[in-house]
């Protein structure tokens, strides 16, 4: 028996695809030694990833082998300039060369297939016991596929292929398109499957996500991770498990910096929960949410603010307006606000960005804002659900503190939300509209909190210069939360601050 073989079968050694979020994925990266097969449509990224691949192992002083069909070297090395990277470290063997398609190199006493096939297998073996590589990218298997003709004969390349390449201790990534979705053979034959898709969008830039179909003898993270194709290469997040980041903290008890919201919560936000403010636009969530933030800063907490629906300008003038300057904050570096797009942005980076600000930032207190415009970056309301439910769990044993911001339709009346999250908060502070001596006024309650005793009651809010004013409880109104109460007590309305 091959001694090579022998060592293959027993090899464990972990070797980096070059992409962070993939050996994240992969729990550790490929095991060495074996052929893995990389599929998707053309545009996924497919060659980039192969060359990130052979780049990192260049990085580790191990020669990489590009061995393309259906690409020049000038067009592959063209692929890399884009990125910012140059693929000389690499050695390039190009088979559709200009011989290739040299009417005088052509015969026709054999049927083509049978000799180009056996040419181009006996080409590659030849090149890899020239150059020994450690690492190989074979682009692409489909025109093998064309070669063969028949699926016995190209089934019986790939196992020759595979077993040479693994009798020379190589790790190999097979490249190929999904020219035969049908083509089962190479799923079976490979030790591992990494799909990669792109999926155009009724509006907005293309999502790509990728999915490990099997990975033999390893630990990986099922499902689909999104990831962006972009300038340097591919970025790829991997899908978020809360349970995977559990951590211990203090549970300590702060101020919102209104001691009348204060009250009604019961004592404050608490740290490793999340706070839910729903009512119609215009009501005063994001200005409650402000003020928040601003009483977490000046504790010398530091705070990131996600921004859906507003414009940073208009956030800014706002703020100012009722007294609460944040731009020191934003200047030095305490406060970060994010203006999102949502058609531009996949629930797998926007996950990754609150994982970033987290862990490197160091974020204790973050605002989502609101969660209206993040379900539009969503495929459905179920997945919106399972990935809010994801992101506050691990928000949670991370110890921060997270407000969330829930937009709702109508503005006096019957008002409705797009979708139900107040199961997934600890706390829910609802807002609404109701009119009273010809006055358009705002109401508050809290309607819940796991964390503490709170307030039953309904007071009237108001936002001024000073900040929020919590009034005292509307006692003697009836159907204050339908927007169209009855009277029928004394308590008296706050005094509206000139502005």
């Amino acid at each position: 028996m091959n001694t090579a073989n022998k060592a293959t079968r027993g090899s464990s050694t972990r070797m980096s695809t070059g992409i962070a979020g993939l050996d994240d994925i992969l729990c550790g990266g490929l095991t060495a030694h074996r052929v893995y097969l990389v599929e998707g449509a053309p545009g996924t990224g497919k060659t980039t990833l192969g060359l990130q691949f052979l780049l990192d192992g260049v990085k580790a002083g191990e020669s990489g082998l590009y061995i393309t069909l259906s690409e020049t070297s000038d067009e592959l090395g063209a692929v890399a300039h884009s990125h910012g990277w140059s693929i000389d470290p690499l050695h390039v063997f190009e088979l559709a060369t200009d011989d290739a398609l040299d009417p005088e190199s052509q015969q026709s006493v054999f049927h083509p297939s049978e000799v180009e096939l056996g040419e181009t297998t006996q080409s590659v073996m030849e090149m890899v016991d020239q150059i020994k590589p450690a690492r190989v990218v074979f682009d692409s298997l489909s025109e093998m596929r064309l070669l063969a003709q028949n699926p016995l004969r190209y089934r019986r390349q790939i196992l020759a292929l595979k077993q040479f390449f693994a009798s020379r201790q190589c790790t190999v990534l097979l490249l190929d398109d999904k020219s035969n979705l049908a083509d089962q053979h190479l799923h079976s034959i490979a030790h591992g499957v990494i799909s990669l898709e792109q999926i155009a969008q009724e509006f907005g830039k293309e999502r790509r996500r990728c999915n490990v179909i099997k990975m033999r003898g390893i630990k990986f993270r099922g499902g689909y991770h999104d990831y962006l194709l972009e300038t340097g290469g591919i970025r790829m997040f991997p899908r978020l498990v809360a349970n995977e980041h559990a951590a211990s903290f203090v549970a300590r008890v702060s101020s919102t910096g209104s001691s009348g919201l204060d009250g009604l919560l019961g004592g404050g936000l608490t740290a490793g929960t999340n706070t839910l403010i729903a009512g119609p636009s215009g009501i005063g969530k994001t200005s409650m949410a402000v003020s928040c933030v601003l009483a977490a800063l000046e504790r010398g907490e530091h705070a990131a603010f996600y921004l859906f629906d507003e414009g940073l300008a208009t956030f800014h003038i706002r703020a100012e307006a009722l007294g609460m300057d944040v731009q020191a904050y934003i200047a030095s570096g305490q406060l970060n606000i994010f203006h999102i797009d949502p058609a531009e942005l996949s629930p797998g980076e926007f996950a990754q960005k609150l994982r970033d600000a987290v862990e490197l930032s160091h974020v204790s207190f973050l605002v989502i804002d609101s969660l209206n415009a993040y379900l539009q970056s969503m495929p459905g309301e179920q997945y919106l659900i399972l990935q809010m439910h994801e992101l506050l769990s691990y928000l949670n044993q991370k110890g921060v503190t997270t407000m969330m911001l829930l937009g709702q339709h109508g503005l006096i009346g019957e008002v409705r939300s797009d979708i139900d999250l107040s199961y997934l908060s600890d706390s829910t502070v609802l807002l609404r509209f109701f009119e009273s001596n010809g006055r358009l006024r705002r109401a508050v309650t809290v309607m819940k909190n796991r964390t503490a005793e709170h307030a039953l009651t309904i007071h009237e809010l108001q936002l001024g210069p000073s900040g929020l004013v919590i009034g005292e409880p509307l006692l003697g109104f009836e159907g204050v939360l339908t927007g169209l109460p009855t009277y029928r007590g004394a308590t008296p309305m706050i005094e509206l601050t000139p502005t």
